[in-house]
């Protein structure tokens, strides 16, 4: 469904590939089509989602106690928990818990080492919001990539 949104949203390429069926994902950016450094699949990067959400739960289960699951407290604890579980480390490392599990990073488009803070919260709280990272472009790219100028990608084969 991402494809056929963004044959019509505006700058968002020239159809469902945005470069007329040619190439592959990243290709504008000078990344390879496969291995280390390539253009992240969407099931890697739902799968460190989980895995970061599920730690961000975890964690927010230890810290109030077991009585508050299916409290009103927890899904707001889960969610803060997560936003400094995802945020800090792509702001300082390039790459959460699930990301690293996952042999994934985020990168940045304008060779920076690291996206660095105002990025990563913008990026997070975008991600948080869910319809963003749904909406990608040819190369992958959610909305919250796009807006703070971001690629995924792969750091292992």
């Amino acid at each position: 469904m991402a494809r056929w949104i963004e044959s019509w949203m505006p700058g968002s390429g020239t159809g469902s590939m945005g470069r007329g069926g040619e190439g592959h994902p990243g290709q504008r950016f000078g990344l390879p089509a496969e291995g280390v450094s390539s253009v992240a699949g969407f099931g890697r990067r739902l799968a460190a989602l989980v895995v970061d959400w599920l730690l961000g739960y975890l964690i927010a289960v230890l810290v109030l106690g077991s009585e508050e699951i299916g409290g009103p407290n927890l899904p707001w604890a889960v969610l803060g928990i997560w936003f400094l579980l995802t945020a800090v480390p792509v702001a300082v490392f390039g790459a959460s818990a699930g990301m690293t599990l996952l042999g994934i990073r985020v990168a940045s488009i304008d060779s920076s080492a690291v996206i660095g803070i105002p990025r990563a919260l913008l990026r997070t709280a975008l991600i948080a919001l869910i319809v963003p990272p749904l909406v990608r472009d040819s190369d992958g790219r959610g909305w919250h990539d796009r807006a703070v100028r971001s690629i995924v990608v792969r750091t292992r084969a």
